[in-house]
């Protein structure tokens, strides 16, 4: 759809955004925001359920269930017949591997743990606040192919990006053990599906657990698909709503901006009635022509403030006197400036 030019922020009540054209809003000064760890504990339950759902051969069992006919007596009787091929293992002792060590990933673990499990992980772009959250017992893989070989378990936790599209594919498939189970609420492009249906044949994979349909897969008795209920619990949808709606006012409000993935995180308790917040290119000079413009108008800065994110950059200007249009105006015109707007408290 076409997104309006007054458009000044877009929030995400959740924390994937491909269904955001960020690339263009950024290069509109537009700050795009999600709700990162808002749904991470309905996430997290539902990778516990799918463990033990692949590990206790759970959906076969009831499809077997479901395929009996007869009388009471003899539905019991072809149930103790048939139990036997569904006899699964138990989860204390066994290895799982984290990948992606965020809000939902750390929390996977943490209840792995409680568990009785062993926990690997693996995310090279960990942050220092997820390294804190991250259980002291979780051991670091040296790579992808190094947690593989080790897990008996293996829980995905990372965004679909170019980098991850197709991250198990069917080399890292080989490198798993014998009878490992897949467990995949992240994003489905994250996995190779023609891969996953062969692991599933050579029993390389004993289990591919998911939250997303797959024509291809859907016929194999050893895949299980959900309807994407990951964050589909009454708690998680008013989390994310709530931490989504509170962002934005602040944003709107003061400019301050928290969980974007588009421009850094930067925030600035007020100290003046007269603020400015800019978005902008991260290129050299940006602060000392904004100084520059302010000064030649005769404002006084009282407290300045800038972030950069990759090519992006954001700036909060606190001044001791009332902004004239004519300012905004020239700042608007400065090379690199991709938006500025001015937030006088009431």
């Amino acid at each position: 759809m076409a997104i309006p030019a007054s458009v000044l922020g877009i929030g995400r009540a959740g924390a994937g955004t491909n269904n955001i054209p960020v690339t263009q809003m950024s290069a509109r000064g537009v700050v795009v925001f999600n709700a990162p760890g808002a749904n991470a504990n309905a996430v997290k339950e539902l990778v516990i359920a799918g463990m033990l759902i692949g590990a206790r051969n759970l959906v076969p069992a009831l499809r077997f269930v479901d395929s009996l006919t007869g009388d009471d007596e003899s539905l019991q009787s072809q149930a103790e017949a048939g139990k036997k091929n569904f006899v699964g293992h138990e989860l204390p002792g066994r290895t799982l591997g984290v990948i992606g060590l965020g809000a939902i990933g750390s929390l996977v673990a943490d209840a792995a743990i409680r568990l009785g499990m062993n926990v690997i992980g693996f995310d090279p772009e960990i942050t220092v606040e997820a390294a804190w959250r991250l259980p002291s017992q979780v051991k670091k893989a040296a790579s992808i192919e190094d947690l593989v070989r080790q897990a008996d378990f293996i829980s995905l936790h990372v965004p679909l990006l170019p980098a991850t599209r197709d991250l198990i594919n069917a080399e890292r498939i080989k490198l798993m053990k014998q009878g490992t189970v897949l467990l995949n609420f992240a994003r489905d492009g994250i996995v190779n599906e023609a891969a996953v249906l062969d692991g599933l044949n050579e029993s390389r994979l004993h289990a591919y657990v998911c939250d997303f349909p797959s024509d291809l897969l859907k016929q194999h008795p050893r895949f299980v698909a959900l309807p994407h209920l990951g964050a589909s619990t009454e708690e998680a949808e008013e989390n994310c709503a709530m931490m989504v709606a509170e962002q934005l006012a602040d944003f709107l409000d003061h400019g301050n901006i928290l969980n974007s993935v588009n421009f850094p995180n930067l925030g600035m308790p007020r100290e003046s009635k007269w603020r400015l917040a800019i978005a902008n290119a991260n290129v050299p000079n940006m602060l000392g022509q904004i100084s520059t413009a302010l000064a030649g108008a005769g404002l006084n800065i009282h407290n300045m403030l800038n972030k950069s994110k990759g090519d992006l950059a954001y700036t909060l200007v606190d001044v001791d006197s009332p902004v004239p249009d004519a300012v905004l105006q020239g700042l608007s015109g400065i090379e690199g400036v991709l938006r500025v707007r001015y937030l006088p408290a009431e």
